[in-house]
């Protein structure tokens, strides 16, 4: 299965969490499992390709084809591992874009 046709979101955040979502092309999200998530090796061999930390973390059932995955802020996209100003960056400038204090 050719990856060029795994579509990929923009990340968006929460206070403890960004997330992404990945549209698999139909026919290649009927051949994977409906009742548990997947584990990074099982996402990396479909051709699913992002740096490291993210997690398959639901399953979205109205759209099986859309994985959901997320990381917590901070996390170095090299080794996966939360980093503490990273994720101190991370949180401000979440707070910035809404006008949050604290």
């Amino acid at each position: 299965m050719s990856s060029s046709r795994i579509e990929y979101s923009e990340k968006y955040a929460d206070e403890e969490n960004e997330y992404r979502h990945v549209i698999l092309p139909k026919e290649l999200a009927k051949t994977l499992p409906k009742t548990r998530l997947l584990s990074e090796n099982e996402w990396r061999s479909i051709g699913v390709q992002q740096s490291r930390g993210w997690q398959h973390y639901a399953i979205h059932r109205p759209e099986p084809h859309i994985l959901l995955f997320r990381r917590p802020l901070g996390t170095d996209p090299q080794t996966g591992a939360v980093d503490q100003e990273l994720k101190r960056m991370a949180l401000e400038e979440y707070k910035g874009q809404f006008g949050l204090r604290g």
